[in-house]
């Protein structure tokens, strides 16, 4: 099982290098971070938005929300797909964690 959450932490790790997450957040979103360390702060989080997953936030993962901050985590919910995480799941997480954030805004992808 420990092996499993290593190969997930590493797919999620490759697929957002892969997607060109160094790209800076706009001035539209005040976030501070790049799409990419936002990323890894939400990485205690990964086994709540797993698809499917039962497993409600930890402590760990609420106090990286609380630290990553609204912007951020929209930027996270709007940015580009990530393997394995569900972004309905995504977005409950500050209400499962009691943070007054404001519902993040869905931008609607263009193909």
């Amino acid at each position: 099982m420990e092996n499993k959450g290593k190969t997930m932490m590493v797919l999620v790790v490759v697929a957002a290098v892969m997607m060109g997450l160094s790209v800076q957040v706009t001035m539209a979103h005040p976030c501070g971070s790049t799409f990419f360390s936002a990323l890894v702060q939400l990485i205690p989080c990964r086994a709540s938005v797993a698809p499917f997953s039962p497993i409600p936030p930890n402590e760990s993962c609420c106090n990286a929300i609380k630290v990553l901050g609204q912007p951020c985590l929209c930027v996270l919910v709007n940015g580009p797909p990530i393997s394995g995480v569900d972004r309905s799941m995504a977005m409950q997480l500050p209400e499962k964690c009691s943070v007054n954030f404001e519902p993040c805004e869905l931008v609607e992808k263009k193909e």
